[in-house]
């Protein structure tokens, strides 16, 4: 299949670009570079031996979305552009919401004058708030409650599905979870590269051991969890992207939700003694207050798409960690060119 990657060249984006390039399908991108890097699509060629095409451009604006389109036949579309910070999203609610909804409701028309159906969407477990009950389901409540416009936006995303799926039943949609991806490509040649203070815990952690960074922040120690750390389901980016090529090889029409974790949680000190295990580097961190809005535990219940898509996540938290220092290690300052 040909098939266009928006959001193709940050980090889930560019990781699941060589896990299709791989299994043979060809891949366009479309990015606006805002949070992300061309150098990385240039070592996505480099890894797999083939060429990705590149439309640098912003999905909100209907003439740049179109332009992939019209240089050759997309037979699917898996949309991971986006606003992705929490904290960004309280303190710029709007901007999210045009960017996200926007960019989606763009494409979705485009893809309709294009008479493009297969369609993957990149979710999140944000959507369950602050579960009830654990492991969360594919049907457990959902998008209620929610403590931030970004876990919003992709609710909303997942209702606009719904209800274009009930309106042109021929679309074949996937709407994927992910819980907390994690790592890199084994190469040490691409991964995750924030612009600036990262977000997500596991690049902090590597910047604390390359000495970016002084020490870990961890955000509370008092929760009802073995330690009293956070719990969160951290999945290996590669076995994310195996979990959507695997949801492209089986979309049908309708619309269909997966869970994409490994069904285990970690606690934030384990993260950091993982890390310590694998780089044999010391990683100080410090407790301090927890952060309104985060939830004491998270872990997916990932049945459904072992049954339906004969997928699980294989690697374990070590080689996770393992693969992070390894592109750490390798780019203490990530893509040295933007």
């Amino acid at each position: 299949m040909r098939i266009l990657l928006t959001g193709g060249a940050g980090y889930i984006g560019s990781h699941t670009c060589v896990e299709l390039l791989m299994r043979g399908h060809d891949v366009v991108v479309i990015d606006n570079l805002s949070n992300s890097s061309q150098e990385s699509l240039r070592r996505v060629q480099e890894i797999t031996g083939r060429d990705v095409e590149l439309h640098v451009g912003d999905l909100t604006s209907p003439s740049a979305a179109k332009e992939p389109f019209l240089a050759g036949q997309i037979d699917a579309v898996v949309h991971f552009a986006g606003l992705k910070a929490v904290g960004e999203s309280v303190s710029n609610p709007l901007a999210y919401y045009q960017a996200n909804l926007g960019s989606t409701l763009v494409l979705l028309e485009t893809m309709a004058e294009f008479g493009v159906k297969k369609f993957v969407f990149s979710s999140s477990a944000t959507v369950y708030g602050d579960p009830d009950t654990l492991p969360s389901k594919e049907d457990s409540p959902s998008g209620l409650n929610l403590s931030n416009p970004y876990g919003r936006t992709k609710a909303m995303i997942e209702q606009i599905l719904a209800d274009a799926s009930q309106a042109d039943p021929s679309l074949q949609i996937v709407v994927l979870r992910y819980f907390n991806p994690i790592g890199a490509h084994i190469s040490g040649r691409i991964g995750e590269d924030p612009r600036q203070v990262p977000n997500n815990l596991l690049p902090f952690v590597s910047q604390v051991a390359i000495g970016i960074r002084k020490s870990v922040a961890v955000f509370g120690n008092a929760y009802p969890t073995p330690d009293g750390t956070g719990v969160r389901d951290y999945i290996h980016v590669m076995d994310l992207a195996e979990g959507h090529a695997a949801a492209l090889e089986h979309l049908e029409p309708g619309i269909e939700t997966y869970n994409l974790g490994t069904g285990r949680g970690a606690s934030v000190l384990e993260i950091i003694a993982a890390f310590t295990r694998v780089s044999g580097r010391e990683i100080p961190y410090e407790i301090v207050p927890a952060r309104a809005g985060d939830i004491a535990s998270s872990y997916a219940d990932v049945t459904k798409a072992a049954r339906r898509l004969n997928w699980v996540a294989s690697r374990s938290l070590d080689v996770a960690c393992r693969d992070a220092w390894a592109w750490q290690a390798a780019n203490p300052t990530g893509f040295a060119q933007r």
